[in-house]
Formats: structure tokens, sequence, C-alpha cells
């Protein structure tokens, strides 16, 4: 199998030099398209919209094995998730973590031992949950890790709104991408995600992120070390676009991209104060989902 691309960042000493790029920006906070500007080095400074300031902070890690079965084999996906988040999703899956704020401050050697731990108990990669907003901290943990015999894939797992910026710093340091797509429509995700422009950001950083490691690629024993993997959550009463979401995927990105048409929408957070969001998906809303995709081309992953 083909060695993680981090590895010669760090070899070389590149890796430093994102790292220091990456930091930079704490300064003045650019790490998504929101661009808050806060000075997140200050320890009792401003904070923007995710809440964050210079400290990682970790929900929980462990082997996940209800990730998508190239990232899990059979030793699980060697999940870190992270708290707080750039996108005020109202029905997020996750709300604790990300809205409430369920974590707990972490050094950066501190997670660079988590990743050595769940590299030791068999894990396939390292999947990183909602970092963008820890961009610099996460790269710094992972020269840590790489120090100490780190060498399994990176995975970038997020929402979706991401800084091309960023993602150019981040070339050669991730390995799989997975990013959401969820919505089809930027109206849409104003009124849920609490930004205005959600689907336009988020081709532009799905295009990037194919550009950088392509389709996804399997090993002989069909474990993914590199590529795109996109996910699109279908929300109730056809709220996440499903139509336009897999037609730019089909269209402008590549027919062979690997695309999850997630079934487990339910109501979260705040979802029962918007009567459309109070439900499950139908049994027919998925499947219109799935007779699109296919329709398009898209079969990997459905």
């Amino acid at each position: 199998m083909q060695e993680p691309s981090y590895l010669k960042l760090f070899e070389s000493g590149e890796l430093d030099d994102r790292i220091a790029k990456l930091y930079r920006m704490l300064g003045s906070c650019e790490l998504c398209p929101r661009k808050c500007k806060v000075n997140r080095l200050e320890e009792k400074g401003k904070r923007g919209f995710c809440r964050s300031g210079k400290e990682l902070m970790v929900s929980s890690y462990s082997p996940h094995f209800g990730e998508e079965e190239p990232l899990v084999g059979t030793g699980g996906s060697g999940t870190i998730f992270l708290t707080n988040c750039n996108l005020g999703c109202v029905y997020c899956q996750n709300y604790e973590i990300s809205h409430l704020g369920r974590g707990s401050d972490k050094s950066e050697d501190q997670v660079a031992g988590m990743m050595l731990s769940l590299q030791e108990r068999g894990c396939h990669n390292i999947n990183f949950v909602t970092p963008t907003h820890f961009a610099p901290q996460l790269v710094r943990a992972l020269k840590a890790a790489v120090g100490k015999g780190l060498k399994v894939p990176l995975v970038w797992n997020c929402g979706g709104y991401e800084s091309c910026g960023v993602l150019g710093l981040l070339d050669g340091i991730v390995d799989i991408y997975m990013p959401d797509i969820k919505y089809g429509d930027d109206r849409l995700g104003e009124k849920y995600s609490g930004v205005l422009d959600y689907f336009t950001v988020a081709k532009e950083a799905v295009r990037a992120m194919h550009r950088q490691v392509r389709e996804l690629k399997l090993d002989s024993k069909g474990i993914a070390y590199r590529g795109l993997l996109i996910r699109h959550l279908v929300l109730p009463n056809g709220i996440s676009g499903s139509a336009e979401v897999l037609r730019f995927i089909a269209e402008e990105i590549s027919a062979n991209s690997y695309v999850n048409v997630m079934p487990q929408y339910r109501p979260a957070g705040m979802a029962s104060q918007y009567k459309e969001l109070d439900r499950h998906p139908t049994r027919e809303e998925l499947n219109r989902a799935v007779v699109i995709a296919r329709g398009l081309g898209l079969v990997r992953g459905l």
C-alpha cells in the first residue's frame, strides 16, 4: 500500500513550514470561510463563531465501526471527535459536541498520543471529525505523532464549508477527504446552517479536494488509502436538494466518485423547532435520492 503523503513532507521539513503558515492564521482567524478574524492566540481573547481558542478540544477518540466500509475494514476507523464546529446546523446529529461544546482541552502531544494509540489498536486510518477550526493544532499534533511512528492514512471528515486557502496548506498532508455536501441551494444553508453561501463554497472546496487526491483508491483488501469520499445526508421534505448535489458531483467532479447517500437522519438538536425537519425521511424520499444517483452514474458507495 502507498505510504501516507504526509511522510514526505515530514522528511523534507515542509511540514514545519505548513504548520507555521496555519498558525499565523490563528492571529486573525481565517481558517474557515466565515473569516471571523479574531485573535485566537490570546488566552482570554474574543471568540469567533466556533467558540474555539488556541487549545485543541476533544470530545472522544476510539476505533469506529460505523463509518463507510472502505474506512472501517477489520480494525475500524480511528476517530478523534473535535469539539465545536464552524457550522450551525439546527439538526446537528452531534449537537452536544458541536453546539454545546462537550469535550476538554488537550495538548497537541496528547492528541498525538491518541493517534498513536489508535494505530496500535489496529485502526486503518486516523479520522479527524469536524477538524476545520483546529487545522493548525492538528497538523502540529500530526508532526509529533509521525516522529514517533505514525504511518496510517489521515482522513479529513468535515462539513464541506472549507477554505480553499487552508485546503492548499493541507495538500500532501491529508490522504482522504470526506466532506458532507449538505444542500444544493445557498438559501437552505442560510436557514438551517447559518451560512449565506454554503453550496457555493462547498462546491469550490470539493473541487479543490478532488484536484489533490482524485477518486477514492482501495488496496487489495478493500481499504481506502487515498482519495475523495463524499457524504450526502438525506433530509426530509427535499431540504437537502439531492438532485442538485448529486448532479454537481457527477458532472463537475467525477461519475466515479464514491458517494454515500446517508439515510440516518433523525430529528436532533433544535430540529423540533422546524416542522419540516421534525421527522425521519420516508423510504420514498431515500429511494428517490438513490435513484437520482444511479441515473447520474454514481454507483460507488451506494
